[in-house]
């Protein structure tokens, strides 16, 4: 202490002296600084130079999705932003000040770029505290969620989180368990017990044919040979069961950050079927409405289409449907080909509509005319209706169907293999 006290009165004497120097004209040639050098034996401390920071164009493009991107976590966006400054040359006080860090973040993230670019940026690994389960406890819990409750004897139709959680707990897996750390253990593997989804397994022997013929017919070609331009391809079907629903309440029109209301309570004014059959290549749909479904409500429908041109005169006109109850079987293509010998009736597989394209339509219907459905009475659906086939014929084109005979070769190796893993259990369920 006594050393240091002598040493600051020292120099406060040094610069007193050198000032009256300077100021009386009497000091000739180089004069020493205000600060004096350090006494003999004290040595100076070096000054840490800031890593020179150079970037590409590709480095330059990444480091600004970073620092200006609006899901960037907030630490990326910062050291992104550390590296831009000090790119242009700036040094740490200066970036320490236009962004408000500590200095040794500045220079801990500038230098860890210099040396690993900008996978240097990420958070290093660490070894953080100790597992509490297992892997074989893990492993175990993710099984149990992928058999059914009712296999277990639990009295459950799916599993949840908090489920699996008391249940490996009431098996011995673990003593105790968290349903957060099962729902985060699950999420690894992308495992969903609560979520279901419906399915129908293929029930026709003529599933593959059948098909088949559907898709060629929407690639041009019939029992192998490609149609003429006088032969055309109709889809057609019927939507059940359109109410029309007169809301107690008018509709309010959507607003500034407000939605569409609509009222929950309403009056049914009854229902009508929607028939439609649509021009695959051409993109034209003709519809009407009927009461209810039937055969004759069907052969309206055909009369309407093949009594106006270019059906009427055409070679062959192929009418796809379904196996619904207006258009089932034998009798229903024996019936369309006596009232029309150029119409031709080809049926989709059991169960397999979604081969029909006039689905596609229906599914737009569905979505622009009907929901949310507020319609005052039958007539104004039949108006909304038609009005908005007018306006789909318009500007309509051909559905880019991408299902080919590839995939559907692809689709029953599938479920042939599907059918070969679970024939033994299927055996032994039934066998119970």
């Amino acid at each position: 202490m006594r050393h240091s006290t002598r040493y600051f009165r020292s120099r406060e004497v040094v610069s007193s002296i050198l000032l009256l120097a300077v100021t009386s004209g009497v000091a000739e040639g180089p004069v020493w600084p205000v600060s004096p050098p350090l006494p003999i034996g004290l040595h100076a401390v070096p000054v840490a130079v800031a890593c020179p920071i150079s970037l590409t164009a590709s480095h330059r493009h990444r480091l600004k999705k970073m620092a200006y991107g609006h899901k960037t976590p907030h630490q990326a966006r910062m050291r992104a932003h550390i590296v831009l400054h000090a790119a242009m040359g700036h040094s740490n006080a200066r970036i320490v000040r236009e962004t408000g860090l500590h200095v040794d973040t500045v220079r801990t993230w500038r230098g860890r770029f210099a040396e690993e670019g900008v996978a240097g940026l990420a958070d290093r690994r660490r070894s953080g505290r100790p597992t509490s389960f297992t892997a074989l406890q893990t492993t175990q819990v993710k099984a149990l969620a992928c058999h059914l409750p009712a296999q277990t004897g639990t009295p459950l139709a799916r599993w949840s989180c908090p489920e699996l959680a008391r249940e490996a707990m009431a098996r011995g897996i673990t003593t105790f368990v968290s349903s957060s750390t099962v729902r985060r253990w699950l999420a690894q593997d992308a495992i969903k017990p609560w979520q279901h989804r419906s399915w129908i397994f293929i029930t026709d022997p003529d599933f593959r044919p059948k098909a088949e013929r559907v898709l060629n017919l929407y690639a041009r070609t019939f029992d192998g040979v490609a149609l003429g331009v006088d032969e055309y391809v109709i889809s057609a079907d019927e939507k059940t069961s359109i109410q029309a629903r007169c809301r107690c309440h008018p509709t309010l029109a959507p607003g500034q950050a407000r939605a569409m209301r609509v009222n929950h309570t309403y009056g049914r004014g009854g229902s009508l079927a929607y028939l439609a059959a649509y021009d695959v290549h051409r993109a034209k749909v003709f519809g009407r409405t009927e009461p209810r479904t039937g055969i004759d409500p069907f052969m309206n429908l055909v009369t309407q289409v093949m009594n106006q041109e270019p059906y009427a005169s055409a070679k062959r006109v192929f009418w796809i449907v379904d196996n619904g109850s207006s258009h089932r079987g034998q009798k229903a293509a024996d019936r369309l080909a006596t009232a029309f010998p150029n119409a031709v009736m080809v049926h989709t597989p059991v169960h397999a509509s979604w081969l029909n394209q006039v689905e596609i339509y229906f599914s737009v219907v569905q979505r622009k005319v009907v929901t949310p459905n507020d319609f005052t009475d039958l007539a104004q659906v039949g108006d909304r209706l038609r009005a908005f086939e007018d306006r789909y014929n318009a500007t309509a084109q051909p559905f880019q169907w991408k299902f080919t005979t590839s995939d559907l070769d692809d689709l029953l190796a599938r479920l042939d293999r599907h059918t070969t893993d679970h024939r033994e259990k299927s055996s032994v369920a039934l066998a119970a």
